[in-house]
């Protein structure tokens, strides 16, 4: 089967599964489902490995009078993506047979969910190969409506709801900052091609135009100030669907903006060091906000767009070397956002899949009323973790290596730049180490408060460790990232093919000079191995010698207070309590607290409920949203309810046609 009719026969399997999922009984309907998925999968990811690997795909499906041909691209970047894209949803689809188990009897609600999946998941991939403005529009908002109603799937919750309009609102700015961006390229250069928007940027100023589109892409990846609505969007989705979101919905965004990065042929020193500084400013105050929150998917939300944040460093760096011609500053900072954006879909959506397997059990996302779940719940853990290593750019996991190419790149920039690019690049580096310290105390706070200690409160069924269904994807993105860890020349090598590929000939890239680069990575990875081996060796001999010996128990020492009990462990607010109160200025606390005065010798008992705003949100838009509505307020007499108004309203507004009309002024 060629190219072609694999990359159709995707929109006849969705065709077909929206037809016959309704239809199953559950048991088979999530088994269908799955086996659908994966079919997407298999049909989009030969031609992307053709592509990445050999020659890109093109071709044009017929169009029509408004849209003309509509061209069909998969090039190594729309390649790299599909992939991601297909692996995630594949890991999420798996997870989801076990996570949805729960919700069987909700037949109606089961069938319209996993047929929206599939819409999802096709819907992302056409978004890849499209490179026609309009059907491109298409495509995305088919994508930004299913995972809408993803999102929305308890929509019997008030939150689930508010989260699902708040979401849909942002979706459709960005929507209209795309469209904006495409009418503009269309009306300078009369086509919905791509390329004309390449053609535009040879003969235009560049940033204005790239600004619009970095809106419109910047609100679905979630960069600072434009990320509000993933706080509420990832608590509220099902598991499976948060950790698809976070994984590769966002990464769309990346998608758009590398793409549109590359078509640039001016102002790139201007827009790299802003996206830049942006990128930076995004990645500081998503891991500020994750380090003081105690919703655990809440504060992965806020990790992802720290995360967003050391791609879009990637990408500035890319920039800012296309700036100075300085190619092995481009190939590290491309090479590093595509390498993360990889890295990142893997070990946030296995943190997602974990925390998902506590709530399951636990029906609580508040970290403060769980612990000890290490003993109920060893394996999931285990693979928590994991995660957590890797989210925090430790070896010998995948966040470490493409981590490591970004801090290269910086230092590459210093070398090699003028000072006063430098002096940026010297702040970016120490904010990058900044944003690895506290992606460390984020993820101790959250893991000792729910995996160690004693429980809380008292749950009410008693947590055990999930079904294979459930964990089995898990080990599959851990033996991934494993993978990752162990060859990472094999990866960074894969990624300089897609830079090759999607330079211009004029500026090919001499592959031979980035031979140290990836002896560099090579010996990353046998370190890694040798260091993994050790690990395991000490921790296989010191479990010998703890055999051979007697075990005793005893009670540790109270501190002077032989009754602890568990109020006395440390909470997630307690444990970043210092920091929280440091930077107050970003990371606002808002309390519900009758304070004890001092003339209260006998004070009475009293609550005290807190919690973490976010300083863009509660600042600037809920201020902005309520100083409209107050304007709108005072534009009430005119929707009065009386009919006899309306009425006078249709006869001056047929007046004013009438007259405008006599007088030629409409």
């Amino acid at each position: 089967m060629d190219n072609f009719w694999l990359i159709m026969s995707s929109a006849i399997i969705v065709g077909v599964g929206i037809f016959c999922i309704p239809m199953l009984p559950a048991k088979i309907k999530v088994f269908t489902s799955f086996l659908l998925v994966l079919l997407v999968a298999i049909t989009t990811s030969i031609p992307a490995v053709n592509a990445l690997f050999g020659t890109p795909v093109e071709f044009f499906l017929p169009g029509s009078v408004l849209f003309g041909e509509i061209p069909l691209r998969i090039d190594a970047l729309s390649a790299w993506f599909i992939l991601i894209i297909n692996l995630t949803c594949l890991n999420g689809a798996f997870y989801g047979i076990g996570y949805m188990k729960t919700y069987n009897a909700q037949k109606a609600n089961l069938s319209l969910h996993w047929s929206l999946f599939l819409i999802f998941q096709v819907s992302m991939l056409w978004v890849c190969m499209l490179q026609h403005s309009l059907a491109f529009l298409i495509a995305w908002e088919m994508m930004s409506l299913s995972s809408l109603f993803l999102v929305i799937f308890e929509h019997n919750k008030k939150d689930t709801l508010k989260a699902g309009i708040n979401y849909m609102v942002q979706m459709h700015l960005g929507v209209a900052f795309l469209t904006v961006g495409f009418i503009w390229v269309y009306f300078a250069q009369g086509s919905f091609n791509f390329i004309a928007i390449s053609d535009y940027f040879g003969t235009n100023f560049n940033a204005w135009l790239f600004l619009v589109f970095f809106v419109g892409f910047g609100i679905k990846a979630g960069f600072v100030p434009l990320h509000s609505w993933l706080p509420h969007a990832h608590p509220a989705a099902p598991s499976h669907i948060s950790g698809v979101m976070s994984g590769v919905i966002v990464k769309l965004g990346i998608y758009g903006i590398i793409r549109v990065a590359l078509m640039l042929q001016s102002e790139l020193l201007l827009i790299g060091e802003s996206i830049l500084i942006i990128s930076i400013i995004t990645g500081i105050f998503g891991i500020l906000n994750a380090s003081v929150h105690r919703d655990f998917k809440k504060m992965l939300a806020y990790c992802t767009i720290e995360n967003i944040g050391i791609i879009g460093a990637g990408i500035g760096l890319f920039l800012i070397g296309a700036g100075f011609n300085n190619t092995m500053l481009m190939v590290i900072g491309l090479s590093s956002a595509l390498l993360h954006t990889l890295n990142h879909s893997l070990f946030k959506s296995l943190l997602f899949f974990a925390v998902g397997s506590v709530y399951q059990q636990t029906h609580s996302r508040d970290m403060e009323k769980l612990g000890g779940l290490i003993r109920q719940m060893p394996q999931t853990a285990i693979l928590f973790l994991i995660g957590a290593i890797a989210i925090g750019g430790l070896p010998p996991l995948n966040g470490f290596i493409s981590e490591i190419l970004i801090y290269n790149g910086f230092l590459n920039g210093i070398h090699t730049i003028g000072l006063t690019h430098s002096t940026l690049m010297i702040l970016s580096l120490a904010s990058l180490a900044f944003i690895g310290g506290l992606s460390l105390l984020t993820f101790t706070k959250m893991f000792g408060t729910v995996f160690l200690g004693n429980p809380r409160q008292l749950l009410k069924n008693t947590p055990t460790e999930v079904s294979l269904w459930m964990r089995a994807p898990q080990y599959f993105i851990v033996a991934i990232m494993f993978s990752i860890g162990f060859f990472p020349q094999f990866y960074f090598s894969v990624t300089l093919q897609v830079i090759q590929s999607m330079m211009p000939i004029s500026n090919l890239i001499d592959l031979e000079i980035f031979t140290p680069m990836i002896t560099l990575m090579e010996n990353v990875g046998r370190y890694s191995i040798l260091f993994l081996v050790l690990l395991i060796g000490i921790f296989l001999l010191r479990n010998y010698f703890v055999k051979l010996q007697p075990i005793t128990q005893n009670n540790t020492w109270g501190c002077g207070y032989v009754a602890p009990n568990i109020s006395m462990q440390y909470t997630g607010k307690s444990y970043s309590k210092s920091l929280s109160k440091l930077l107050s200025f970003i990371v606002k606390e808002n309390k519900k607290y009758m304070e004890i005065e001092t003339s209260d010798i006998f004070p009475e008992s009293r609550k005290h409920t807190s919690h973490y705003a976010d300083f863009f949100e509660d600042n600037i838009f809920e201020q902005a949203t309520k100083r409209l509505l107050r304007g709108l307020n005072y534009f009430q007499f005119i929707q009065n309810g009386k009919v006899q108004m309306y009425v006078v309203y249709g006869i001056f507004f047929i007046l004013l046609v009438f007259f405008g009309t006599l007088f030629n002024l409409i």
